[in-house]
């Protein structure tokens, strides 16, 4: 550890969060020291990142070398610095197991059946990732929009933010969170049926389907984490079936929900490196985006493809001795969209961390189901080499000398089939331009629309949803925006004053007929006509609530996952932190026409 450390000013609080901050003060207090070791009782930053934060903390509090090297280290800052490692919440004195909860239901029942409808399972409501329900399975028409009520709050002890986006199915409802808790609640009373502690924050929506093989378990969630691991759970008990760690490298992360289809679970892998790899000390950068197939049954790997498929080799070293490295970056932080049509999966890709900037990052790719071949690539946007060179880092050596604009497509593309037969991908990208793509002529581009009139970061962050005729997206510094599918034409706006810098909508949005949902940083959740986006209703989450479980919970922000609707009910997560932005949250809010 250095002895000479700078105090630094967390903004995280006590929400578990990855600010540029809490990165320095790990490389500073940490990597410094255990990057230089050759002794095997000193764990490697890697092995590091593998330990839980319960077992860093104690470490830094009662480990001699770290108390002489760093007294000058706060309690709060020590936590920082467990919890960015340990990829969670630190969750030592807190009870969140759903059975000793005073609402955990009275019977378990075995899920026997798993009903087409009502039902939002995975990412989005089906297997095109449009976010769209129908009618039927709403349940909730435009006309009883502004009689919503809350039925029930459910609170999530030691939780921060509710990262994971609530599947509904066979009537309950999943839910994972930054603690790396996974809930199951009935979805009609909010009665907790079981619980699973993931090795790290879960960030993603989770799936229900069929598994074989597996003893009693005939239906499994799927889900990954933070560290890259992927599960499958009995879905009646929440027993873990397996977990499969689909990437080695110590920052990769499944953020983007895995999708299940015909028995395989196609699973998108990104990564942390952007805000390590600027630290002198880290060797940037070694890692590479990809998709993994993997058998739903076993969780055995079918097949890998990289968003780079160069391995990465030394470059040169820095002025701090430590070697760099190249090709890197491309990672995938949206949910694969399925065509069966063309026997396809589509993702969006992310930017670059080293130069020059590689084909398939910024861009919409298509995949072979069977065996993962790359079909076709579109880069929308070349020459975006990016890293955090910025904040507590500041530009580094380790940065690229030209930085491009960070434009990754964090939303997953959208499949819709036009009233003549032709289909579009509908791609929403950061600086805030949406793409429409053919998928039938190799990613053609049909047209691209410009929202707001200039380029800038942070505009379209997890994707919007779409319908029959329009697609709709949450854009930062203005609101909600309609435009038509035909052409990319706008045809209505709906501001939403941003509650900050960067902040405004940056949640997926959802919508079913007449109607779209939206989440907004201010904590406040919103529902818009689809006709001229007139704001049908609206609630403040930023509020204490009485749960049906007992526990303290106050609302927060939406700034990844989008609220889903299935069987007459509104559901929506509440709490959410990234860096220096939003509102911490540990409460799941459902909400019905009364």
């Amino acid at each position: 550890m250095m002895k000479s450390l700078p105090v630094l000013v967390l903004l995280c609080g006590a929400a578990f969060a990855e600010t540029p901050d809490t990165v320095r003060l790990f490389e500073l207090t940490c990597v410094s020291c255990h990057a230089k070791t050759q002794t095997p009782a000193i764990p490697d930053p890697t092995t590091l990142r593998q330990m839980t934060p319960e077992a860093v903390y104690q470490a830094l509090n009662t480990n001699a070398t770290h108390r002489e090297a760093m007294p000058q280290l706060t309690d709060a800052e020590k936590r920082a610095v467990a919890e960015y490692a340990g990829g969670r919440n630190m969750m030592e004195g807190i009870v969140a197991d759903a059975g000793k909860m005073p609402n955990a239901c009275q019977a378990v029942p075995a899920m026997t059946s798993l009903p087409a409808s009502p039902a939002w399972n995975g990412w989005s409501a089906d297997r095109t990732n449009a976010r769209f329900q129908t009618a039927a399975g709403a349940g909730i028409a435009k006309a009883q929009v502004p009689q919503l009520k809350l039925k029930w709050a459910f609170g999530f002890p030691g939780a921060t933010s509710v990262h994971g986006q609530p599947a509904v199915a066979a009537g309950r409802v999943f839910v994972g969170l930054n603690n790396g808790y996974i809930y199951s609640l009935d979805a009609e009373r909010g009665c907790a049926y079981w619980s699973f502690q993931a090795r790290a924050d879960v960030r993603n929506a989770i799936s229900v389907g069929e598994v074989k093989g597996q003893g009693g378990a005939k239906f499994a969630v799927y889900f990954g984490d933070v560290r890259a691991n992927v599960y499958a759970l009995d879905a009646s008990t929440g027993r873990e079936l397996w977990h499969t760690k689909v990437d080695q490298h110590g920052l990769a992360s499944v953020t983007g929900a895995p999708a299940l289809y015909e028995g395989r679970l196609y699973v998108p892998v990104a990564s942390r490196e952007e805000q390590s790899g600027v630290a002198l000390t880290y060797p940037c950068c070694t890692f590479r985006g990809s998709i993994v197939a993997l058998d739903a049954n076993t969780g055995k790997q079918i097949w890998k493809t990289y968003t780079i498929p160069d391995e990465p080799k030394p470059t040169r070293k820095n002025s701090a001795g430590t070697q760099l490295w190249a090709p890197a970056g491309g990672g995938i932080w949206n949910t694969p969209t399925i065509d069966p049509k063309q026997h396809a999966l589509y993702v969006g890709t992310g930017n670059s961390y080293t130069q020059p900037a590689q084909p398939m990052t910024d861009a919409i790719l298509a995949l072979d189901l069977d065996t993962g071949k790359v079909l076709w690539v579109v880069q929308d946007t070349p020459k975006d080499a990016w890293l955090v060179c910025f904040g507590a880092f500041g530009k580094t050596e380790n940065c690229p000398e030209d930085m491009g604009p960070d434009y990754d497509f964090g939303a997953s593309p959208m499949l819709r089939t036009l009233s003549n037969g032709k289909r579009l991908l509908i791609a929403g990208q950061k600086g805030g331009i949406i793409w429409a793509h053919d998928p039938d002529r190799k990613g053609a581009l049909v047209w691209k629309t410009q929202i707001p009139e200039k380029e800038s970061l942070g505009e379209i962050t997890f994707g919007g949803a779409a319908d029959d005729e329009n697609a709709y997206f949450g854009v930062s510094s203005i609101g909600v925006v309609a435009v038509r599918l035909t052409d990319g034409a706008k045809k209505w706006v709906a501001p939403v004053k941003a509650a900050g810098p960067r902040l405004g909508i940056g949640a997926a949005l959802s919508v079913a007929p007449g109607v779209v949902f939206s989440g907004g940083y201010d904590g406040i959740l919103r529902v818009f006509s689809t006709t001229d986006g007139e704001l049908l209703w609206q609630f403040n989450m930023l509020q204490n609530f009485k749960t049906v479980n007992g526990v303290e919970a106050k609302g927060g922000s939406m700034g990844q996952a989008g609220p889903v609707v299935a069987g007459g009910t509104l559901f929506a997560g509440s709490g959410y932190f990234f860096g220096a932005r939003g509102t911490p949250g540990n409460v799941l809010l459902a909400f019905t026409a009364q």
